[in-house]
């Protein structure tokens, strides 16, 4: 029988690996309601094939970054008794389901009832939403946010669907669903969606004041070089100590229809390599989705750059310049300082000004920024 989360919590906390929070204390309450009302629940009866299964009140956790919010769905995630369930990050989950949306209407009736296993109607929101239900009872949603159109205009059919099929849903957030999509293009439309969830899931606001990723960082040395043992051990304890226990789950972004797949992700942190990040062909678009769904980045093997590999300088101009703005945090295992990564070659005045913002982002001050 695998652990409760209530259990989980604890031992985290017995450990020292956590601190004691009344915000997270809320959140844990909610969950593990949502555990154990799944637990009554059970797992659906072959009758539930003639009946659609009512699903228990999901959970919608939102406040800051670095309260732990990831952490505690990871957590409850393990410990759901649910045995279709599915943890996703929500832009690579809204990217699947544009593909099922995609399927539907360009398939002809063959390629509908191979896929959706039915083929007539125009709609096709209600037959990607039993496609995602016949996957998973529960699902869980890390970073939910709305900023595009397309997802916002179709987001309450697809819950409602999902609802409907029997789905429980935990999510979590930077926002609390009345800033969802907030100020965007006829917003109106997007409202039922915000009623739905607060009808559906029990919203929980983590907004404790200790922000405990920037905590860990506050005072560690984020800028590490150069390569050698004890800097790579350095680099892996930082790692470590930020997940908390929580487990790399992975995130694949989609920017203009390609899919950019980060294996070693959790929440809104990633740990890539130089050569992951720079040596391949990415652009502008890619580094702009990257610093917008991470909000901390750790870079490994950064090399000292010579006149041959401009292009690679280049990719990393463009990627720093892309988390500054985002006043993303950055944690770096660099084989030289800022000032001698590329010393010479095409673009190396430009350079200068990448230096001087991996100077910046080391420090005290940009380790203490909020970013917004």
């Amino acid at each position: 029988m695998s652990q409760t989360l209530r259990s989980a919590y604890g031992e985290r906390l017995q450990s020292g690996a956590l601190k004691p929070d009344a915000a997270q204390d809320q959140a844990v309450d909610a969950l593990c309601r949502l555990e154990s009302e799944l637990n009554l629940h059970g797992e659906p009866a072959i009758l539930s094939f003639f009946k659609k299964p009512k699903a228990p009140r999901g959970v919608y956790l939102w406040g800051p970054v670095g309260r732990g919010k990831s952490m505690l769905m990871d957590l409850f995630f393990e410990a759901a008794p649910v045995g279709s369930k599915r943890r996703a990050h929500f832009y690579a989950f809204m990217a699947e389901v544009h593909g099922l949306i995609d399927q539907w209407r360009k398939g002809d009736a063959a390629e509908r009832r191979r896929v959706f296993g039915q083929h007539k109607g125009d709609d096709p929101i209600a037959p990607a939403a039993a496609v995602i239900a016949a996957q998973a009872r529960l699902l869980c949603f890390d970073e939910l946010q709305v900023t595009d159109i397309a997802d916002a205009m179709i987001l309450g059919r697809l819950f409602e669907a999902l609802f409907e099929d029997g789905v429980t849903l935990v999510a979590t957030s930077n926002r609390p669903p009345e800033e969802l999509y907030k100020d965007g293009i006829n917003r109106q439309l997007f409202l039922p969606f915000i009623d739905l969830i607060k009808t559906k899931m029990e919203v929980v606001g983590i907004q404790g004041p200790t922000d405990y990723r920037q905590d860990r960082l506050r005072g560690a040395e984020v800028y590490l070089d150069p390569v050698d043992d004890g800097h790579r051990q350095a680099f892996d304890r930082l790692w470590a100590d930020l997940l908390g226990g929580a487990e790399e789950t992975g995130v694949t972004l989609e920017v203009l229809g390609r899919k950019l797949s980060f294996p070693r992700a959790a929440g809104g942190m990633l740990r890539a390599t130089f050569e992951d990040l720079c040596v391949s062909a990415l652009g502008p678009p890619d580094y702009l989705a990257i610093a917008k769904h991470f909000h901390t980045v750790f870079i490994a093997g950064l090399p000292k750059l010579d006149a041959g590999r401009r292009n690679e300088a280049r990719r990393l101009v463009t990627l720093i310049d892309a988390l500054y703005e985002a006043d993303a945090k950055l944690v770096t295992l660099a084989e030289a300082e800022p000032d001698d990564l590329y010393p010479a070659g095409d673009g190396a005045f430009e350079f200068e000004r990448t230096a001087s913002r991996l100077q910046e982002m080391r420090s005290a001050a940009w380790l203490e920024k909020v970013r917004a």
